[in-house]
């Protein structure tokens, strides 16, 4: 962890201590050569009986490091450290395909989904703005970007009503999370006021700095899928493209077991229907060709989950991560605690540790 200063040439007040250094030594001298002409010997040395002679340097060796502290406060120290960016945003986007009953994963898919996106929001940072899109043959924004945490809550307890079993429409889901992503960027860019004549909107910066390889954009995408695409107008890598030029990296986790299955019920529940009394049992693997595929298009990370709890621990992670950046951090109020309690042990350690007269 780097440590820098705002106030730099501040720091020059420390040179202070050194001429304070030189009055202690001499004091110290002066007193050697009282003590040599004190008159009442027995009085100096119940003075410093039971006392080792080092013990007197407790009291101004503290007093000195706590100045120093105070020295440092004044330069305005700072760290470097991962912060929340103020304009970040994560778009979660949660499959509730059909396939998504699955028991492979306890206690389902689903279950163990909505369990690991309440990992994710305990992670996040209070500042980070978290939307939800839920998906299956088409996609729905449940929740735009916002950073009431509970609200988000109350959407995947409510998931439920979210539910269409009309197969997996992937790149459809995409779409739909990079136009929620360039809203919530035009949004911001709008939020900070009219621009002169002439100049291109603020919309129109952020968005193409949100393009720029040297620019790291502010939305960020979070998809969670099992199953391959069934459905939906654009295929997975061309929704993929779209957030590539958007800026926006998409990071994918695959769901489930090769040997995840679905039961078609007596009435044609599951896919493609079905005749009375059929109760076929329907293979559902997940597909992680396509989500890596997804995931490196757009320059996000791919990871695979076949349980409960390693998708509870991808989202965890992702959740200590996704929208804080490298910045400065002021710690001057650090500097400030460490001076005021040196300052005040030294005054301790000078009543404990100094000389008293009879």
């Amino acid at each position: 962890m780097s440590v820098s200063f705002k106030s730099p040439w501040l720091l020059l007040g420390l040179l202070v201590l050194v001429p304070a250094v030189v009055v202690f030594v001499l004091a110290e001298r002066r007193r050697i050569r009282y003590a040599v002409r004190y008159p009442n010997l027995d009085v100096l040395a119940t003075v410093v009986s039971g006392r080792r002679s080092w013990l007197r340097f407790v009291a101004p060796v503290i007093f000195l490091l706590g100045l120093a502290a105070l020295g440092v406060a004044l330069a305005r120290p700072q760290v470097e450290r991962m912060r929340v960016e103020e304009r970040a945003a994560v778009i979660l986007v949660v499959d509730t395909s059909r396939s998504m009953q699955a028991k492979d994963v306890r206690p389902t898919r689903l279950g163990a989904e909505e369990e690991a996106i309440r990992t994710f929001l305990d992670r996040a940072p209070s500042g980070l703005r978290i939307g939800l899109v839920v998906f299956a043959g088409e996609a729905q924004v449940a929740v735009p970007p916002t950073r009431d945490k509970q609200l988000v809550r109350t959407a995947v307890d409510e998931i439920d009503s979210f539910l269409v079993y009309g197969g997996t429409a992937i790149g459809d889901a995409l779409q739909a999370s990079v136009e929620l992503g360039k809203r919530t960027v035009g949004e911001d860019a709008l939020a900070n006021g009219p621009v002169a004549a002439g100049e291109p909107s603020r919309t129109t910066r952020t968005l193409a700095q949100a393009t720029s390889p040297q620019q790291r954009s502010p939305i960020s995408i979070l998809f969670m899928s099992d199953g391959s695409q069934t459905r939906g107008m654009l295929q997975p890598l061309e929704g993929a493209a779209l957030a590539k030029r958007a800026g926006f990296p998409v990071y994918t986790i695959a769901l489930g077991t090769p040997e995840g299955v679905i039961q078609r019920g007596p009435f044609g529940g599951g896919f493609g229907g079905g005749l009375p009394g059929d109760s076929t049992v329907i293979p559902v693997p997940p597909d992680p060709e396509t989500l890596r595929a997804i995931a490196e298009t757009t320059g996000g990370e791919f990871s695979e989950a076949r349980s409960a709890d390693a998708l509870r621990k991808a989202y965890a992670q992702l959740g200590s991560r996704l929208g804080r950046v490298e910045g400065q951090t002021e710690v001057t109020f650090v500097a400030v605690g460490v001076a005021a309690a040196l300052l005040l042990l030294a005054g301790v350690a000078s009543a404990v540790f100094g000389p008293r007269l009879p």
